[in-house]
């Protein structure tokens, strides 16, 4: 049949990118990693240190999920093949919309698994933290910035992720004027990373009586959770550390200390805060480790440019230097004006669908790389 016949055409297109992937993928090298941490598990002193086994407890996890994902990735293409010779033969068109929806459901998962073989860089599979910070546009940028808080909550939702919000600056009548959070999950900032710049919105401001069209902007600083001890100098005398009472969440213990800390890097100019946690202690501990997180990023780059963008600014947050921009009113829709990537439904993406973008990015990144 002909619609078979050319079903079976598009299937026999994903034969070599099959092949492309299952060699990127290192499947060989993977199931020597998961025989030697399968092996290390049968020691009886495997638990003795709980940190260290959960790593390498959750590692074998995630390989076998690697390994088994492909193997079904495999094992559905030449099921596929075969399902539409026999229905060529029995000349069975009701197979026809089956194979189709196994054809979609393939390919989603192709793009997947393709998708996690471009997060290689370094810290790609560490944690991600992020500071989302309102700029032009007064109270409508405060309630845009909560409004992309809400997205990437929903994003890491979707996904298993969790969110652990670090630090917060309500705004005067809504949102947020900043706030710091941290996305938890195996290559959070391989993803997230993608999400850094000046975001950019269009729409009718429900802070506006007269009803006009607003537009507002809302920057985005992304860097990872380096939780090894990093060889940073941080001299006394470059910072100064200084501790204020907490908002937000938290209950009666947060309202009543001044456990939260904010510090100054001079040199630099970065500013790190954390009220996160129950103790001044652990706020400080944990506001030293990204200081010296974004210190270390910032002495691996090579030219002024790529500095300031480690930096809590990114640019101006204002017109011109968006990455991407979402439109409410007159019409909906979101662009990203680096990749070219957009969406009609804005509604979906605010509420989390930030997929095609990132993958766009992620896919326009490695070009980008391999440019250079």
């Amino acid at each position: 049949m002909v619609e078979l016949d050319n079903l079976k055409i598009e299937i026999r297109q994903y034969e070599e990118p099959l092949k492309e992937l299952k060699g990127s993928l290192d499947l060989d090298a993977k199931a020597d990693r998961i025989e030697e941490l399968s092996r290390l598990m049968e020691e009886p002193d495997f638990w003795n240190d709980p940190e260290k086994s959960q790593k390498q407890s959750a590692q074998l996890g995630n390989l076998k999920d690697e390994v088994n994902s492909f193997s079904d990735l495999e094992t559905k293409y030449k099921d596929m093949l075969e399902i539409i010779d026999i229905a060529n033969e029995e000349n069975d068109e009701s197979m026809v919309d089956e194979i189709k929806n196994d054809f979609e459901t393939f390919k989603e998962k192709f793009d997947r698994i393709r998708i996690r073989t471009l997060l290689s860089d370094e810290y790609d599979n560490n944690n991600a933290i992020m500071r989302l910070n309102a700029g032009a546009g007064g109270t409508e940028s405060c309630d845009w910035c909560a409004m992309l808080y809400r997205m990437y909550t929903r994003w890491a939702e979707r996904h298993g992720f969790s969110i652990e919000e670090l630090d917060s600056l309500e705004g005067d009548e809504a949102g947020y004027k900043s706030v710091t959070f941290q996305v938890n999950g195996e290559n959070a900032y391989g993803y997230m990373k993608s999400e850094k710049g000046v975001h950019r919105l269009v729409r009718i401001s429900p802070f506006n009586a007269q009803g006009k069209r607003q537009t507002s902007f809302v920057s985005l600083d992304v860097m990872p959770e380096i939780e090894e001890d990093i060889d940073i100098d941080i001299k006394p005398e470059d910072i100064r550390i200084d501790t204020y009472r907490s908002s937000g969440a938290g209950g009666q213990h947060i309202n009543k200390t001044s456990s939260a800390i904010r510090i100054t890097h001079f040199p630099t100019g970065i500013v790190v805060t954390c009220q996160n946690e129950r103790s001044q202690f652990q706020n400080k501990d944990k506001a030293m480790q990204i200081l010296k997180a974004k210190l270390y990023m910032l002495a691996r780059e090579n030219n002024a440019e790529k500095l300031s963008d480690i930096r809590g600014e990114i640019k101006d947050i204002a017109w011109g230097s968006q990455i991407r921009s979402y439109f409410l009113q007159p019409y909906q829709l979101v662009k990203d004006l680096r990749t070219g990537a957009e969406i009609a439904q804005a509604d979906s993406v605010l509420d989390g669908n930030l997929d095609p973008f990132i993958n766009a990015y992620l896919k326009w990144d490695k070009t980008e790389q391999k440019k250079q």
